[in-house]
């Protein structure tokens, strides 16, 4: 393949950010006929199709990877220039990042409190489950992700942050009013919080208990399989997914460090105190040299080391 014109790569990435070739126009100060000759080009340079002529336009699998080379670019940009002293003016340095809600509401934004602010960082958090948190790595929105994959994205590097222990929990009215009789079977029926269409961590706890296998429950439902009941409350924040299971809406999984305060007072009754269930989770980045994102890897990896466990 040809060497890609940089003046193409940059315009491909306003037309993305910016979601119409009118909108990036304006951004680069020049015609829209001048922006659609550009992406032209690099996409006969390419030999593939770049955009999706939507509104707004979306990159396709081929554009994603030259989004993200655009953006690794700018970053490399930035930095030098700092580091010769003629910074560009646009402030801080800018490090988006991906992370699940869970590590959100527990360990992760302690981790930032550790990233020196000399120069100064700006934090940029997407949420998103960590199972789907590469996604945006692969579409070059964030610079790094915790992820629970540990393939990694091309173009990014991967290292093991340890282990987020969840628990099974209910409130003890919860617990008496509905699982009374063996786990295995009465998880399958009773009322149980998801924290989306995409939450597969109570079903794949059931389907662990002895005596169990996939597809043995009543429901069904996108990410959640059939292995749990069909009263499903989908509450999407970390704090109100322990909430709910507290107020006796039903059982969950909750993270250890949300549900011990639960169990010690009184208010949760944990439903297998022997079956933890342990993600493991993973830092991915760029392969980049940028100041800010190594501050920023190195103050999150020695965090997770001090809040998540430990591979057995």
């Amino acid at each position: 393949m040809e060497e890609l014109p940089l003046d193409q790569v940059r315009t491909l990435l306003a037309v993305v950010d910016e979601g119409t070739f009118d909108a990036a126009a304006a951004a680069l100060h020049v015609t829209p006929s001048a922006v659609s000759q550009r992406v032209k080009a690099l996409e006969q340079r390419t030999g593939r199709v770049l955009l999706m002529r939507t509104k707004p336009v979306r990159p396709t699998e081929s554009g994603q990877v030259v989004v993200r080379f655009a953006r690794q670019l700018a970053r490399l940009e930035r930095d030098t220039r700092a580091e010769l002293g003629i910074g560009d003016g646009q402030g801080p340095a800018r490090v988006p990042i991906a992370v699940n809600a869970d590590s959100l509401a527990t360990w992760f934004l302690p981790a930032l409190t550790r990233v020196p602010q000399d120069p100064p960082i700006c934090f940029e958090l997407h949420r998103e489950d960590e199972s789907r948190t590469t996604l945006l790595l692969r579409e070059g929105q964030v610079m790094a992700a915790v992820t629970s994959s540990p393939d990694p994205v091309a173009g990014c590097s991967v290292r093991r942050l340890g282990l987020a222990r969840y628990l099974a929990v209910a409130s003890p009215e919860f617990a008496a009013r509905h699982l009374s009789g063996p786990l295995e079977r009465d998880l399958r029926t009773a009322p149980v919080i998801v924290f989306d269409r995409s939450d597969d961590l109570q079903a794949a706890f059931v389907r662990a208990l002895p005596g169990n296998g996939p597809g043995t429950g009543a429901g069904t439902g996108p990410g959640t399989g059939a292995d749990i009941g069909p009263v499903r409350h989908r509450v999407p924040t970390s704090e109100g997914f322990r909430d709910a299971v507290t107020a006796g809406l039903g059982w969950g999984l909750v993270p250890e460090p949300q549900a011990l305060p639960g169990l010690r007072s009184g208010a949760l009754t944990a439903l297998a105190p022997d079956r933890p269930l342990d993600v493991a989770l993973y830092w991915q980045q760029w392969k980049l040299h940028s100041p800010a994102l190594s501050a920023v890897a190195g103050a999150v990896v020695a965090a997770a080391a001090g809040a998540l466990r430990s591979a057995p």
